[in-house]
């Protein structure tokens, strides 16, 4: 059953997971935010840049703490989705604007405190991206990265097996980026941005257990971009329903357990 499906381009790969990332992908704990708030005094008046921002995952939590989220991402589909997002929550201090890392110096976004990127550094130049950012960052800023983590600094929850196995059966054993596939960049983030200008770096962790039904999980899979409707094109359909099948043979409670890490990689400058 194995197949692809290369008639999409990379835009509708991502626009496709847009509806499904903003609604299915766990948001990032609380304390993440508080601790923003309390180690760089977040009062209301401050610009944030927020790079890689997808559908605003984490600017649309931030804005609250912030003068101005400045959310930049290459995706039409995710910036409609954001917008939309910020409107249905009446959040009016995102300003959405289609770019990537590869054009910020470009893009004329001005100074900011902070630039923070959710599941984005690991698809950039990363070392180039950080000292293009030593050019936008204030003094007493930081580069700010959160994530679930590294791959396997945790136990993968066993029901994502199941996942694996149907979606190797669609697709094949590799991720697919694009038209070609992913591979997790082997340096650590905290090592890539040690050796940039902020090489100050802290990391802090938090773990919580979150409870999904079957089409949580179901939801969450088309957010991927090796998963996404794009790339199983005409058998979404069908993956779908054996996926929900395999699922409630694994599970026939329809509760799907896993742990939930957030990470949040803080550089600063010397």
């Amino acid at each position: 059953m194995t197949s692809s499906n290369p008639s999409y381009t990379p835009e509708e790969l991502f626009a496709s997971t847009a509806p499904y990332y903003a609604r299915f992908r766990p948001r990032y704990a609380p304390e993440f935010y508080t601790l923003l708030a309390d180690r760089f005094s977040l009062d209301g008046t401050q610009r944030v840049l927020d790079l890689g921002a997808g559908p605003g995952i984490i600017a649309l939590d931030l804005a609250p703490l912030v003068g101005e989220v400045i959310a930049v991402d290459p995706e039409k589909g995710m910036l409609e989705e954001g917008r939309r997002l910020a409107a249905e929550h009446n959040i009016t201090n995102i300003d959405w604007h289609e770019g990537d890392s590869t054009n910020l110096p470009a893009m004329d976004v001005g100074p900011v405190l902070l630039t923070v990127m959710g599941a984005a550094y690991h698809w950039m130049d990363r070392d180039r991206v950080a000292q293009h950012l030593d050019q936008l960052i204030k003094p007493g800023g930081a580069i700010v990265l959160a994530s679930g983590g590294a791959p396997g600094d945790l136990d993968p929850a066993p029901w994502r097996q199941v996942v694996d196995l149907v979606r190797t059966r669609y697709l094949g054993p590799e991720r697919r980026a694009g038209s070609g596939t992913y591979s997790h960049p082997k340096d650590r983030h905290q090592d890539v941005l040690a050796r940039s200008p902020f090489s100050q770096v802290d990391t802090a962790r938090w773990d919580h257990t979150l409870t999904r039904t079957v089409d949580d999980v179901i939801g969450w899979t088309f957010s991927l971009s090796y998963s996404s409707p794009a790339q199983l094109g005409g058998k979404k359909n069908a993956f779908e329903q054996d996926l929900r099948a395999a699922l409630l043979a694994f599970a026939p409670s329809g509760q799907f357990d896993e742990v939930i890490r957030t990470e949040a990689i803080i550089a600063a400058r010397p």
